[in-house]
């Protein structure tokens, strides 16, 4: 089994940074997606951004787009979320995932979550 655990959340206020990691165990991705995704209180689950773990293509949600960047250290095992520019409305509980092929929508693993919260 692959698991996955977040970090980096914190409380920031408007404009500034945060840089989240997920650190993934020790088994070969070579072949899997990885994704952030938020939720906040009441709300449904969204994607964030994701990345191919072998390529490292990226793809972002429209909110996102021109302040997050998702990016991977294979040595390390650990996909990072950049956040830049941060807003209100990006306040949520953030959490990794993975899944074993890009031909699917479901993901095959979570970590439990991080909490960023972005004060105005």
């Amino acid at each position: 089994q692959v698991q996955l655990l977040e970090s980096g959340g914190g409380l920031v206020q408007a404009g500034d940074s945060l840089r989240l990691s997920c650190q993934v165990s020790e088994r070969t991705l070579s072949s899997y997606y990885m994704g952030w995704f938020r939720q906040a209180p009441e709300k449904e689950r969204e994607f964030v951004a994701g990345i191919l773990w072998t390529a490292g293509t990226t793809r972002y949600a429209e909110a996102v787009k021109g302040r997050f960047a998702i990016s991977r250290d294979n040595a390390k095992n650990t996909v990072y979320l950049q956040m830049n520019s941060l807003k209100p409305e990006d306040t949520a509980v953030y959490y990794c995932a993975a899944k074993a092929t890009i031909f699917k929508d479901e993901y095959d693993y979570w970590g439990r979550g991080t909490q960023v919260t972005v004060s105005s």
